[in-house]
């Protein structure tokens, strides 16, 4: 009774904050002193014009992003003999995921969360609870933890789903040579074999014995691959019998990591085209344009980098490219046809857009540290060559930079 008698005596208290929460949370246009700047430089036709060249430029900007890796990974991988070979070889396109990967870190720390604690630092906010507790910090972190169990489960997904196909395939052909083997048998056994026939057969049987050991001596030799400064072109080409999967995370983390990524990199791409489309301000609008253009420049070089990583299917990868670079024109405009009545300066909509934003956060970064940056820095690839990973840390610091340096204009 004790028990229930103190739960009572907070429910005054929990009233008056879930009536606060529920107050602040309002549609009621909010903008004060704020929008007087925009007001003087309001002109909704000039306004227009700019938004239709918005759209055309981040559209170019991010297929061209987008598709440089893509087109480059297929040159590669047409122009080298088995493409498994080529999927992380190649200095060019590890200086790229470097670079890719300080791009994507810098979104999340320096866009994204700014962005996030911005709209939750409004004055139109009430102090309780927004700003009160770092809402911004504790979204990101829910985000990051959450991103963690969706690639947990979706690589365990892939790697049971694509593991029972290939038990099938090699059941399958097991069968087929069983019965291939007992057609030879009786064949033999019913006719006498020629004296070739049978130097043949010992000849195909000494050849199956030789390419086992062959095999076995480069399963070993993969271990010593840092002996004497070399990399992985000790022999001209990788060895990735066996222990391949440690080397580099699976195929099917690599289209669980790509997927997420879009999801985190479309979400707030939505966003920005919302928040560019409503705006009525050239003066607001003119400079986003050049830098929203690199911004998804460099966004789609980072995720056309995953995407030809995971080795999708022409239509998967062109599916997920195009989806990409159309979110943040689509998002423009959306929000050009509801900027009459859309008021993103309310209540609502900030608060909306800061757990957006702080969840954006918390995907990209976790991405870019864990899947991007900790799996290609750690590996035993990089650490056997020095000269690629003086260039990637310049590479990535590179990427970072250049995206940071975009938080000037946007």
């Amino acid at each position: 009774m004790a028990f229930f008698e103190e739960i009572e005596s907070y429910a005054p208290y929990l009233r008056t904050h879930l009536h606060q929460l529920t107050a602040s949370v309002s549609a009621a246009s909010c903008e004060g002193d704020a929008g007087s700047g925009d007001d003087e430089c309001r002109d909704e036709a000039a306004a227009l014009r700019l938004k239709m060249v918005a759209v055309a430029a981040i559209l170019i900007s991010g297929a061209v992003g987008v598709a440089i890796p893509l087109v480059g990974r297929k040159f590669r991988g047409g122009s080298a003999s088995g493409g498994g070979s080529s999927s992380s070889g190649g200095g060019t396109f590890v200086l790229a995921k470097a670079f890719a990967a300080g791009v994507i870190l810098a979104t999340g720390f320096v866009h994204m969360m700014h962005d996030a604690e911005e709209k939750f630092a409004d004055p139109c906010l009430p102090s309780t609870p927004w700003r009160r507790f770092p809402f911004p910090g504790f979204v990101a972190m829910l985000a990051a933890l959450g991103t963690l169990v969706m690639e947990f489960v979706g690589t365990r997904f892939y790697e049971r789903k694509h593991g029972e196909e290939a038990a099938a395939a090699s059941a399958v052909d097991e069968t087929t040579a069983l019965l291939e083997d007992g057609a030879l048998s009786g064949i033999a056994g019913g006719t006498a074999m020629s004296g070739d026939d049978g130097k043949q057969d010992a000849m195909h049987i000494v050849g199956m014995r030789a390419h086992a050991a062959a095999h076995r001596h480069s399963h070993a030799q993969g271990h010593d691959a840092c002996d004497g400064g070399a990399v992985y072109d000790a022999h001209g080409h990788r060895h990735d019998h066996g222990h391949g999967s440690e080397e580099r995370p699976s195929q099917s983390r690599h289209v669980v990591v790509s997927q997420i990524l879009e999801l985190g990199i479309v979400s707030h791409s939505v966003i920005i085209g919302l928040s560019l489309g409503v705006s009525q301000s050239p003066c607001t609008i003119k400079p986003l344009v050049a830098a929203l253009s690199f911004h998804q420049f460099f966004e789609g070089f980072a995720l056309g980098g995953c995407i030809s990583e995971a080795q999708f299917k022409n239509f998967s990868a062109l599916l997920m490219a195009f989806f990409f670079a159309i979110t943040t024109p689509a998002g423009i405009t959306v929000g050009a046809g509801i900027a009459s009545f859309y008021n993103p300066n309310s209540p609502r909509a900030l608060i909306v857009e800061g757990i957006l934003d702080s969840m954006s956060a918390g995907i990209l970064i976790y991405m870019a540290l864990v899947d991007l940056i900790a799996a290609d820095f750690l590996s035993r690839r990089m650490s056997c060559n020095p000269r690629l990973q003086v260039c990637s840390y310049v590479a990535l610091f590179l990427g970072a930079m250049a995206m940071s340096s975009l938080a000037i204009w946007a």
